[in-house]
């Protein structure tokens, strides 16, 4: 039994209506399910992810408005990345983020593949991660009404980067308990720090990497808006959902145990430097309660929600995203 690699992301936003415009418009994702969060009702749970709404390319955002200022730190996960198809991409993405005056870095290598860095209207830390060798689990299909051309576009989530103070029982819980693989390190960007580890699950490539950066010089995070809340890992079905609840409580660490999405079922943990992290399944999916070419356009509600849709709609602010 193995993990197939990351599932989701999700993040923290504080104005859903900019967070729509911006990753849509400007990134060119698929809006693919405009619902609520299912623990607080009276703000979005915004989907975004590739053409067929595929598991592995979904980026999320939780609305909380208002939300104060994420202070970076560690105990957090610092950065998420986005894979496009090839390092010509990346010049193509340059210029746009250019032509949209978006604070961004220059192309560098990270793990061996060309990246580029930006910053969201938020200060969300993302990297645009060139998938040219094609390697491991495959990305996704880019959005066909997408703003981007389709030899450019997003074709799903590439590595995410935990910071932590205390590398080692990261890695214990990556490789003893997750079944994850050292792969290699890479250079650290700031002067004086050690190596980013990379770590690999499933078929591995990109789509199942997770990059593990020390830092003993960093206060805690505080998350705010431009914050990641957690990173989920795929399984394949309910079945081993509940194998790997068993494996993970044995080890001492607790469990949510397992928890109904309606488009998929979840269990949540952290490890031990606090990092909250999700596994998920790959179904039901996305198309549970609506057609694929329809996804996102109207406020869905999984069925335990649906009576209470009057109240949970009257809370809400528009957002039109037809």
């Amino acid at each position: 039994m193995e993990l197939k690699g990351l599932h989701h992301v999700s993040a923290l936003t504080a104005n859903a209506v900019k967070n729509y415009e911006f990753y849509t418009k400007v990134l060119g994702l698929r809006l693919i399910k405009k619902t609520v969060n299912q623990d607080d009702t009276s703000v979005y749970h915004l989907f975004y992810g590739d053409g067929e709404a595929n598991p592995g390319t979904e980026l999320t955002f939780f609305e909380i408005p208002m939300m104060g200022r994420h202070y970076r730190g560690v105990s957090s996960i610092s950065s998420i990345s986005l894979r496009v198809p090839n390092r010509d991409a990346l010049d193509y993405w340059a210029k746009r983020l250019d032509d949209y005056q978006i604070e961004r870095d220059e192309v560098i290598e990270r793990a061996g593949r060309a990246t580029l860095a930006f910053r969201d209207f938020e200060n969300q830390h993302v990297i645009l991660t060139a998938d040219s060798k094609f390697e491991g689990v495959p990305g996704g299909i880019p959005w066909s009404k997408s703003p981007v051309p389709h030899e450019y576009g997003i074709i799903g989530l590439g590595p995410v980067t935990l910071t932590v103070r205390k590398v080692q029982s990261t890695v214990r819980v990556l490789t003893d308990v997750l079944g994850f693989r050292q792969k290699e390190s890479y250079l650290s960007l700031e002067e004086n720090q050690p190596a980013i580890l990379v770590f690999e699950t499933g078929a591995g490539g990109s789509g199942a990497e997770v990059h593990v950066e020390e830092r003993t010089d960093l206060p805690m995070e505080r998350q705010g808006r431009g914050a990641v809340h957690h990173v989920a890992f795929r399984v394949e079905n309910k079945e081993e959902l509940l194998r790997w609840q068993e494996i993970i409580e044995q080890t001492g660490l607790s469990t949510s145990g397992m928890v109904d999405r309606y488009y998929f079922q979840a269990l949540y943990f952290r490890e031990p430097n606090g990092i909250l992290f999700e596994l998920s399944t790959d179904g039901p999916g996305f198309t549970a309660d609506e057609k694929l070419e329809e996804l996102g356009e109207n406020l869905a509600l999984p069925p335990f929600l649906e009576p209470y849709r009057e109240n949970i709609e009257a809370k809400l602010k528009p957002l039109d995203t037809k």
